[in-house]
């Protein structure tokens, strides 16, 4: 048995979280708040074992209200915001609910929370790119830190293991997502598979040449990207 509280200015929001809590009887609400201040007061003295957390609330904001805590209990941030996802991994959240989200999306949460897996990249990039169709950025690796790229500026993505190189002009980026997961997220009227290990943003090409039956990408940064015999008709159809 989880002890759980629930802290959203809006009342909506709360009658949701309850709604779903239905399916999950070995979670126990034992209150909810609606402001940053009574959720301070409120956890210090429950010391529930799981929150959801809003972050834009009257008198703190759900991260200041983390720093008045005696105890850290687990944390589901419930939010409208996306722009706040990386942040919220790296104080330890188990996920992050982008409103308004779905029954399914909410037992994924939970599943999350009892497996207890916490990747910070992957779990902040899921939330940007499920917010939109086409997303209009994704997270990639830099160095040690964690950074947004425009998807325009992707010039062609490699794929990299289990992971993907994003190449843009004078940089080539580490993104957590499979060059597959990328390939679904992207808009397919800019971005073309061309290979298994390779898709590129058509917007980018620079010259296409033919070796017989074979084709060649020459990107505008002089990278040359293989077409393979599977993906042929593919890029003649869009080409020519």
């Amino acid at each position: 048995m989880k002890k759980v509280l629930i802290a959203d200015d809006e009342e909506s929001g709360r009658i949701l979280i309850k709604e779903y809590l239905k399916n999950f009887p070995e979670l126990v609400l034992l209150t909810e708040v609606n402001n940053g201040v009574d959720a301070i007061t409120e956890i210090n003295r429950f010391k529930p074992d799981l929150v959801f957390l809003d972050i834009q609330m009257p008198g703190k904001t759900g991260f200041e209200v983390l720093g008045h805590l005696e105890e850290i209990p687990q944390i589901i941030f419930s939010t409208a915001y996306d722009q706040y996802a990386l942040q919220a991994f790296e104080v330890h959240a188990v996920d992050y609910l982008l409103k308004p989200y779905t029954k399914e999306r909410f037992a994924k949460a939970i599943e999350r929370l009892e497996s207890g897996k916490n990747d910070v990249a992957t779990l902040a990039q899921s939330v940007i790119m499920d917010k939109e169709e086409y997303p209009q950025r994704v997270l990639v690796q830099q160095n040690k830190k964690l950074v947004t790229i425009s998807v325009a500026d992707i010039i062609w993505i490699e794929a990299y293991g289990d992971y993907s190189k994003i190449h843009i002009e004078n940089a080539t980026f580490v993104s957590n997502y499979g060059i597959s997961g990328l390939e679904e997220k992207l808009n397919p009227a800019s971005f073309l598979r061309v290979h298994r290990s390779s898709i590129i943003n058509l917007e980018k090409v620079h010259e296409l040449h033919k070796y017989g039956k074979a084709y060649d990408v020459t990107m505008i940064n002089g990278d040359v990207v293989r077409v393979s015999r599977g993906y042929m008709d593919a890029i003649k159809k869009i080409m020519f």
